[in-house]
């Protein structure tokens, strides 16, 4: 495989092919995860956006195998660099996760050591996975990389609470970073943060991963943070990808009525002060999923063909793709609401 500085850019990195992810929950089955494809390319960021339950998170735990390992099941494919992800012995594993892959969580409270200096947890990652450098050299390594995200080098010696929240993000991004991982598995990294620290960490982000050609799967809520910094968007809803396509195509086309009702959901600046539409009910338990279409008992354009069997893929030009019964009679019906 060609080194991740030389390869190039849309080169295919990752192949996730009919991914199935279950928890036991007592007698229950919680069905998070429900037969999701999708591909992400070097130097390009895919999004999965959907609501709190939809299973973003569990997809990225899928990749990096960090599940628990009691109560949950997997099935499908994860190819990274040609390996099947689920089926490799743990202990080569362990060598890909933080090196090849790494994950930056959305809460870097729990994701730092509070009793360990941030320097000691950078070198530490990039010590174990390379073990030619020395101590001195791993530390000198990672002194560069906190720089890079915004950290002095007067302050790698202090602990985790003495710096702020957006200080902290920075330095669990610099963690992620650190060994140049072909991807970046990103759980909502700026959730906790105010709108200002947002941009400037999402925008060291963009900035660090084009420079090293690294691809980034980006889990959020938030259309905006879509906007700024992915290439593509894949819609969850109920474990499945209910629309898929470049970012240009689900913002000018949103064709699923769950991604309509995303995009109604926003408030508009330039608008005439309409009220905002809300998607009516809740998400289903994921225990507890209904029969044919997940989203069919809020779906204001449902019929008696959606409650049952299987739900068509349909090609809507590009890579836009979208999982629905009555694709056109919901094009016409937002046309004429339009």
């Amino acid at each position: 495989m060609a080194d991740r500085r030389t390869a190039k850019k849309g080169e295919e990195l990752v192949h996730v092919e009919d991914l199935y992810v279950e928890y036991s929950a007592g007698k229950k089955i919680v069905h998070a995860i429900n037969g999701v494809t999708f591909d992400i390319r070097r130097g390009e960021a895919l999004a999965l956006v959907g609501e709190s339950g939809c299973g973003k998170s569990t997809i990225a735990k899928a990749i990096l195998r960090i599940l628990p390992d009691y109560g949950s099941r997997t099935g499908g494919c994860i190819e990274f660099e040609g390996k099947n992800l689920l089926e490799i012995p743990e202990k080569e594993m362990e060598k890909v996760r933080g090196d090849k892959i790494s994950m930056v969580f959305q809460d870097p409270m729990t994701a730092l050591n509070p009793v360990k200096k941030i320097l000691t947890q950078i070198s530490s990652v990039i010590k174990l996975h390379h073990p030619e450098l020395s101590k001195k050299e791993a530390e000198e390594q990672a002194i560069k990389m906190l720089e890079r995200v915004g950290i002095t080098p007067d302050r790698v010696r202090d602990y985790p609470h003495q710096f702020s929240g957006g200080q902290q993000q920075r330095v669990v991004v610099a963690i992620g970073l650190s060994c140049d991982p072909d991807l970046l598995l990103a759980d909502e990294p700026t959730t906790a943060l105010d709108v200002t620290i947002q941009a400037q960490v999402l925008d060291m982000m963009t900035e660090l991963i084009r420079e090293t050609n690294t691809a980034m799967l980006m889990i959020t809520h938030n259309l905006g943070i879509v906007a700024e910094t992915c290439d593509y968007v894949a819609v969850l809803y109920g474990g499945e990808i209910v629309e898929y396509g470049s970012k240009r195509e689900i913002f000018k086309n949103p064709s699923h009525p769950y991604t309509i009702g995303l995009f109604g959901a926003l408030p508009d600046l330039h608008g005439d002060g309409d009220r905002l539409k809300p998607i009516a009910g809740v998400m289903p338990e994921p225990s507890d999923l209904p029969s044919g279409c997940k989203f069919h008992t809020r779906c204001p354009y449902a019929t008696k063909e959606c409650e049952n069997g299987p739900v068509p893929v349909v090609e809507l030009g590009g890579t836009h793709r979208c999982q629905c019964h009555n694709i056109e009679a919901v094009a016409k019906a937002i046309q004429k609401e339009a």
